[in-house]
């Protein structure tokens, strides 16, 4: 009982009130006479005492033990000792997406920018501890979504990127340099940007490599990916007849995205498909697994049970012996 702490402290002052129950009982049994009157008692005064008589005020005590159990519940004890260990990830991530107009392409299923999309939901439902964001960019980058743990706030933002919202072109460097500026303050150990494209950069004041050594100055770690097929891509074209789908010449500056991942001691993948999209990001989550902190919290436990259970025991085991060993005889 003195091992925890109480929700409800104030509870105990309903102790007080089981005092004058206390005096109320000791002068009942000091003021209480017999209804069958003698002169004297002497003749009785040798006679031994049973042992009724010594537990005759087990009754009383039981209801007072209930009582005071009663209040000691509604006081809401709870474990003060009760410690865990939880392990925390500590990693802030940043999502840089191409969204130029050639993630139309349907090289991947439905196209690359809804692919990328799909994965990247799963990648970030898989990772409920870290601070997530979203960087958006084409010929220009924009912060669609800062660091945040609300991740159906990251999740639908998301999902709601289309091509067409930013200038057309690829703005590598611009991309990265956003991401960068989103991560630079944060204090987490580990500080990630995953940077999708489909092409090469071709827009934008900040050239790749310089966005990646202010990267590696701040101690960011960039994961590249490279997104589309070898040689040609099937792509939709708007004709005079509708739609007409088109191939057309994939370009991936690979050599500076793999330049990218190195300076900053990322990796490069390349994404050929669905499934080989699925795969590197899978690759990514494992790769950013480590734990780094422990963190103890103390967590409230209610423990009410076991005064409960000895007022109802109390309760029964005095109803028992009003019935029976010291039952009153009309």
């Amino acid at each position: 009982m003195f091992n925890y702490t109480y929700a409800n402290p104030e509870m105990f002052y309903l102790l007080l009130g089981l005092i004058p129950l206390i005096a109320w009982y000791i002068f009942r049994q000091k003021k209480f006479s017999a209804s069958l009157q003698i002169s004297t008692t002497k003749g009785f005064s040798g006679a031994p005492k049973t042992w009724k008589h010594y537990l005759r005020h087990l009754i009383f005590v039981t209801r007072v033990l209930v009582l005071a159990l009663l209040v000691v519940i509604m006081a809401r004890p709870q474990s003060s000792e009760n410690w865990e260990n939880q392990q925390t990830e500590g990693i802030d991530i940043v999502m840089a997406l191409d969204v130029s107009t050639s993630m139309l392409a349907r090289d991947l299923k439905p196209d690359r920018l809804e692919a990328a999309k799909d994965v990247a939901t799963q990648f970030i439902a898989g990772r409920p501890y870290d601070r997530i964001g979203l960087v958006v960019f084409a010929g220009e980058s924009f912060t669609q979504c800062p660091l945040t743990t609300d991740h159906a706030v990251v999740t639908n933002l998301l999902r709601e990127t289309q091509t067409g919202i930013l200038e057309d072109g690829t703005a590598i460097g611009n991309g990265l340099a956003t991401s960068v500026n989103r991560l630079k303050e944060s204090s987490a150990v580990s500080r990630v940007v995953i940077l999708l494209t489909d092409g090469e950069n071709n827009r934008g004041e900040i050239p790749p490599l310089t966005a990646a050594e202010i990267a590696k100055t701040f101690g960011i770690r960039v994961y590249t990916i490279g997104v589309g097929t070898e040689g040609t891509a099937p792509y939709p074209v708007q004709t005079n007849f509708g739609t007409r789908i088109q191939q057309v010449q994939v370009k991936i500056d690979e050599e500076t995205l793999q330049s990218i991942a190195n300076t900053t001691d990322g990796e490069y993948f390349r994404a050929t498909d669905n499934e080989k999209l699925k795969q590197i990001y899978e690759q990514i989550d494992q790769l950013e697994k480590s734990k780094i902190e422990v963190k103890e919290f103390s967590r409230k436990q209610e423990e009410f049970q076991p005064f409960a259970w000895a007022a109802l025991a109390l309760l029964i085991l005095g109803l028992l012996l009003k019935f029976s060993v010291f039952r009153n005889i009309p």
